[in-house]
């Protein structure tokens, strides 16, 4: 028999957790919470390492950006250095220095090469067809003018070619990309770009001035505007180098200082200075040659400059480059490590977490469902034996120990209590049995007093107050019983030989109250063995005082009898045609007329006792005994009493019992069962025995297996 406990419903609650399962991930468990809390830094992380990288990644492409728009800047004014030289050989040539043919001819082909190097070059492509398509055009003209007798027309030829390759040279001054690049956040860098900047526009002054002043040299004289344009030449290479030397780093510096002070640039200088004083017109006596090669050797040096400046320029930026390139692996490095480790160490909070609390949790189930029930089991059997049991020895943090200490507390006051339990219900219980055994003496002695003052009367009207007495005597007695019964003490009562099933029904019914509303409808031949023939009758007595006791006064109780010779079973059926029960109540009433001892009679409500009396008594009779219930057809309940074969004796040769038949004891003027209650027909028990047959079948399939554990009303 399982025993009760107080604590049987926290233990039932705990037990329907699978142990060892984890919780799913979320905020309502440790891990998930843990991760929120560890997400957020983490995130925060990686999102400053991203802007980090961001910038570092932007800083390495604004490097190589820069190394190949300095690259681009450099072939473009490669570009823009030819174009320079055949600019003031075309105007010495219209001027009438006929020996520069030679070296046009030699420079028109290095424009023409660098030309077609341009060509995949897009940003200079739109420049090469808005202005140097022309070049041809203008090439033929000027050789046209060149040999033409009017000095008028090679002057005014002069000027307009002069234009065209200065438009040719701004255009691509304007495209190269190092303005556009000038703004790097690289101090050094962005000087080098600006120095680069500046030195092209210096070259480009005095390229300019030389192809100028080449023409005015080889014509003699200023004519038109050139000595104006010769003033603002001179001081936008003023001004541009004034901007160099401001950027520019040392040994930039020094290399400027050096190509201007070569022989040649003083020469140079010497002739802008007769040129200077020519303002009015005046005719000039230069060779024209000798200004050229001077000139020409300071453009050459400053493109020497120039390019020194770019390679310093592209040297930073392929450090630059470098540098990102390293910073960019080092903070991805570093947020990848960073990750790493905050995220490892988020793993191992939580698992240093989670894992002492699993442990907890496991020794909480083991608790819950083993150690303590199965303690309270053995305190309850021997209340003065004291169980101890070492509580589960746990690691982790202090607040997790805590909680260990705290759950041993719980376990040792679990055990106390259940032991006062143990001890309060094992008083109780042998308090009840012990005055049942009284009363059952009592009545066992009042009954056998009863009997003889009967055998004793004469006086019909005294006979049958004895016989009333005699009846409330032995409805005392079943109740006495049935308190042995629920406290588990209770012996059957000893019978000497088999009992016929009718003499069974019969003294059921004379342990009842209203035994004058019971009728015996039919039952079949049967002999019940003597030792389950008292717990037989005090069952089915239970069974009509229940149907009395919840059908209306002028509704019967039947009682119904019959053989199954298909399974070698014999049933009894009580059918009333009272208020019935719902689904759930008399599922929950089925479970405690199974016999099952899942409900104890201190904790059930007294309204059922009846049942677990049913159920005890079912239970006593052993394996096949079965109760079950089963809603009458027009309202009402029925209960199906079914006793298997090992119950019942052979059958004696005697003729069948029908009922209405005489009980035991008849009371005088109040017959139990009324003569005009008419027999019931065998088609009618034939129906009502396959529609319980049917019944049964669908409670078995329904309820196997079936858990045998208790409910409450």
């Amino acid at each position: 028999m399982r025993v009760w406990t107080p604590f049987r419903p926290l233990f039932e609650k705990l037990g329907r957790t699978t142990p060892g399962r984890r919780p799913l991930p979320g905020w309502r468990s440790i891990r998930g919470r843990v991760a929120v809390v560890i997400t957020v830094p983490i995130c925060l992380l990686l999102t400053v390492a991203g802007v980090a990288v961001y910038g570092r990644a932007e800083a390495l492409g604004d490097a190589r950006t820069t190394r190949a728009e300095v690259g681009l800047s450099l072939r473009v004014q490669a570009l823009v250095h030819q174009l320079q030289r055949e600019r003031g050989l075309t105007n010495g040539l219209l001027g009438g220095e006929k020996s520069y043919r030679t070296q046009l001819t030699a420079t028109r082909k290095r424009v023409d090469t660098a030309l077609r190097a341009m060509r995949p070059e897009r940003e200079v492509q739109d420049v090469i067809q808005r202005h140097l398509r022309r070049l041809a055009a203008v090439r033929t003209a000027a050789d046209l003018k060149a040999g033409s007798k009017s000095t008028a027309d090679r002057t005014a030829d002069r000027t307009a070619t002069l234009t065209f390759y200065t438009t040719a040279v701004d255009a691509l001054n304007d495209v190269d990309p190092v303005a556009d690049t000038a703004s790097s956040a690289d101090r050094q860098l962005r000087d080098g770009l600006a120095a680069l900047r500046e030195l092209a526009a210096a070259k480009e002054s005095v390229a300019l001035e030389r192809g100028l002043l080449n023409g005015v040299f080889a014509e003699g004289a200023f004519h038109g505007r050139e000595y104006l344009t010769f003033t603002e030449v001179r001081a936008t290479r003023v001004a541009a180098l004034a901007r160099f030397r401001e950027v520019a780093a040392a040994p930039q510096l020094a290399a400027l200082k050096r190509a201007f002070a070569t022989k040649d640039a003083v020469r140079a200088t010497t002739y802008e200075a007769r040129a200077e004083v020519a303002a009015d017109g005046s005719a000039l006596r230069v060779d024209a040659a000798t200004w050229w090669d001077a000139m020409t050797v300071l453009v050459d040096d400053l493109y020497d400059v120039q390019q020194t400046v770019g390679d310093d320029v592209r040297d930073r930026a392929d450090r630059l480059s470098h540098d990102a390139e390293l910073a960019l692996a080092a903070y991805l490095l570093a947020g990848t490590l960073m990750a790493t480790l905050v995220a490892g160490l988020a793993a191992f909070a939580s698992r240093s977490l989670t894992r002492p609390l699993g442990a907890l949790a496991e020794a909480a189930h083991d608790v819950a469902r083993h150690r303590l029930p199965a303690t309270v089991a053995r305190i309850q059997q021997s209340p003065q034996d004291q169980v101890e049991f070492p509580a589960a020895q746990l690691g982790g943090a202090a607040e997790i120990a805590e909680v260990a200490e705290s759950l041993r507390l719980v376990e040792h006051t679990a055990l106390q209590l259940a032991a006062e339990q143990a001890v309060l219900r094992r008083n109780t219980t042998e308090s009840l049995a012990n005055l049942g055994r009284r009363n059952q003496n009592l009545v066992r002695r009042q009954l056998g007093l009863i009997t003889r003052l009967e055998r004793q009367e004469i006086d019909p009207d005294a006979l049958a107050e004895l016989f009333e007495l005699d009846h409330l005597a032995t409805r005392m007695r079943r109740n006495a019983e049935s308190l042995l019964v629920l406290a588990g003490q209770n012996p059957p009562r000893a019978t000497a030989a088999p009992a016929d099933g009718l003499e069974v029904v019969q003294s059921a019914v004379a342990e009842v109250e209203q035994y004058r509303r019971v009728l015996i409808a039919a039952v079949e031949p049967v002999r019940v063995r003597g030792h389950a023939v008292a717990d037989v009758a005090h069952l089915l007595a239970e069974l009509i005082e229940n149907g009395l006791t919840f059908s209306p006064p002028t509704e019967r109780v039947e009682v119904h009898g019959w053989y199954d010779s298909s399974d070698d079973t014999y049933s009894f059926a009580v059918v009333d045609h009272g208020v019935g029960m719902s689904v759930d109540d008399k599922e929950r009433a089925g479970q405690r007329l199974a016999g099952s001892g899942e409900d104890a009679f201190l904790a059930a409500p007294t309204r059922f006792l009846g049942h677990l009396v049913v159920g005890r008594l079912a239970h006593r009779l052993g394996d096949g005994a079965k109760v079950h219930l089963f809603d009458t057809p027009g309202g009402g309940l029925s209960a199906l009493l079914v006793l298997p074969g090992r119950l019942l004796a052979p059958a004696q040769s005697a003729p069948a019992q029908t009922a209405p038949a005489q009980t035991p004891r008849v009371l005088p003027g109040a017959p139990l069962f009324p003569p005009s209650a008419p027999p019931v027909a065998r088609p009618a028990v034939s129906a009502l025995l396959n529609g319980f047959r049917a019944g049964v079948a669908r409670a078995e399939a329904r309820n196997t297996p079936r858990s045998t554990q208790g409910a409450s009303s």
